[in-house]
């Protein structure tokens, strides 16, 4: 360990756990524990392909890096990973720029205007965490055109800038970490045997009311999920050890058929119909240990 990563740790060597940063729809928070209860006890690399709020790599930050392990995480959204690059090499920049944000509507949609094209690194990330915090629902959508259009959120004195948390974060990105904008055909291309791949993507709809896969302008949808129960199989048959959450529904039990799928409910706060908001079926599919 060089001295300049050993200070780093020390100064910014987090309270409690390490928390994931964003708001996200489908997040893995409530279902973490279900995921470390059947993760295999050994693995090479660590990969998560769709990382999205990432809540379960925080959870197993710390003991990625004192393992030494090499992780690879990305997402196919160019936004978001400009946030955990920018978090991982200039969290007090971010900090400092995301601190000027103040929540109101007005602002909101001035911010949410611009072009993150046109801004740093920097202040891409601290944009994008700030509409996240103070949008609707901590939604993560786009329109066709790739443009982030989720509405002004109605909060009561919204949390835009935790500061310790999001250094906390930046030490847990430190290491044997990489970050990269990729599709997840091509982030999991390199994954040797004995390898760990968590995917989480775009859920399958539950129902014709949830069907929300705008993470991205190009969406996911059935041809995908079928396109990534192939790459899943695929990979479990080099001797690679995989993990997959989706919702529990018969496309998603027919596709992994054959694998090891655990069920569990988790509550969900996202859906059209109010009254249909609360726990859901959701799936784990494991192969390869």
């Amino acid at each position: 360990m060089t001295k300049q990563i050993a200070l780093f740790e020390e100064e910014y060597a987090p309270a409690g756990p390490v928390r994931p940063f964003l708001k996200y729809p489908g997040g893995k928070s409530a279902l973490v524990p279900d995921l470390l209860a059947i993760m295999p006890s050994r693995f090479k690399a660590y990969r998560e392909p769709f990382v999205g709020g990432g809540a379960l790599y925080w959870a197993l930050s710390d003991r990625l890096r004192r393992g030494a392990h090499e992780v690879q995480l990305s997402d196919a959204s160019p936004d978001l990973v400009v946030i955990y690059q920018a978090v991982q090499n200039d969290v007090e920049k971010v900090i400092c720029e995301l601190s000027k944000y103040r929540y109101a509507s007005e602002e909101f949609y001035t911010r949410r205007a611009e072009d993150p094209k046109t801004l740093s690194t920097v202040k891409a990330a601290a944009r994008s965490i700030y509409l996240n915090r103070c949008c609707f629902n901590g939604l993560w959508r786009y329109n066709r055109k790739g443009v982030f259009n989720v509405p002004f959120g109605r909060y009561t004195n919204p949390t835009i800038c935790d500061a310790d948390n999001l250094r906390a974060c930046s030490m847990a990105l430190q290491g044997k970490v990489t970050i990269g904008c990729l599709d997840y055909q091509e982030a999991v291309s390199g994954a040797m045997p004995g390898d760990l791949i968590y995917f989480d993507p775009p859920y399958a709809p539950a129902s014709k009311t949830s069907n929300f896969t705008a993470y991205t302008a190009k969406g996911f949808g059935v041809k995908d999920q079928e396109a990534l129960a192939l790459v899943f199989r695929g990979l479990v048959g080099k001797g690679v050890q995989c993990m997959l959450s989706n919702a529990d529904v018969e496309v998603v039990r027919d596709l992994y058929a054959g694998f090891r799928v655990d069920r569990a409910r988790v509550g969900r706060a996202i859906n059209s119909d109010v009254d249909r908001r609360g726990a859901v079926g959701e799936v784990i599919v494991r192969g390869g240990y």
